[in-house]
């Protein structure tokens, strides 16, 4: 993305930040649709295609810096990084054969993450928002059907949390899915031992 774009962008919405080292927009959440939707109509972005939403998951952290300090010698910094979750978007314009542009709301409530559905603009992102909620615990406001989608209803926890530990103690659950494989053995030993 050239930075005349990335300009254009702060410029319309000066709450929304370019994060350099990654390339991408920091909207904030309660923005968030009302970005998007100009970056699907502007004619300079065009985003009309989104082909990816995932989550991020970064626990408190300590940054360390090294700078030169009045004397000339080197001095480390230690900075605190508070905890927080994302849901990245990634967007690509059809039109204009330009991507990816990577979006991130950014959600600095570890505990009760929430941040804005985009599936009202983009119906594609509705399994995908799904998904980061199901593996994440990243609630999307609006969203028309946030449910899980990869572990069952009970499950009472996010699996791809930084700070998940995987219990030793489940119980296994039969699923539909068991009769349909025990019939595929069965068919499967007929063959092989040459009955039909």
């Amino acid at each position: 993305m050239s930075e005349v774009n990335h300009v254009l962008v702060t410029q319309q919405f000066p709450e929304v930040e370019w994060e350099e080292k990654n390339s991408c927009f920091i909207v904030p959440s309660e923005k968030a649709t009302e970005v998007v939707t100009w970056l699907k109509e502007h004619p300079a972005f065009r985003l009309d295609y989104l082909s990816c939403v995932s989550g991020a998951d970064y626990l408190d952290s300590e940054v360390k810096t090294k700078e030169k300090n009045e004397d000339g010698k080197m001095e480390v910094t230690i900075i605190q990084v508070p905890a927080k979750m994302e849901a990245v978007y990634h967007f690509f314009s059809i039109e204009n054969k330009t991507g990816p542009v990577l979006l991130k709301q950014r959600c600095m409530d570890r505990d009760n993450p929430v941040v804005q559905s985009l599936t009202p603009i983009y119906r594609g992102a509705e399994l995908m928002e799904r998904e980061v909620y199901d593996l994440y615990g990243i609630h999307f406001t609006d969203h028309p059907d946030l449910r899980r989608i990869l572990m069952w209803p009970n499950f009472e926890h996010y699996p791809m949390r930084k700070d998940y530990v995987i219990p030793n103690d489940y119980d296994y659950e039969p699923t539909p899915h068991d009769e349909v494989i025990e019939r595929a053995r069965e068919r499967r030993a007929q063959l092989e031992g040459g009955s039909m």
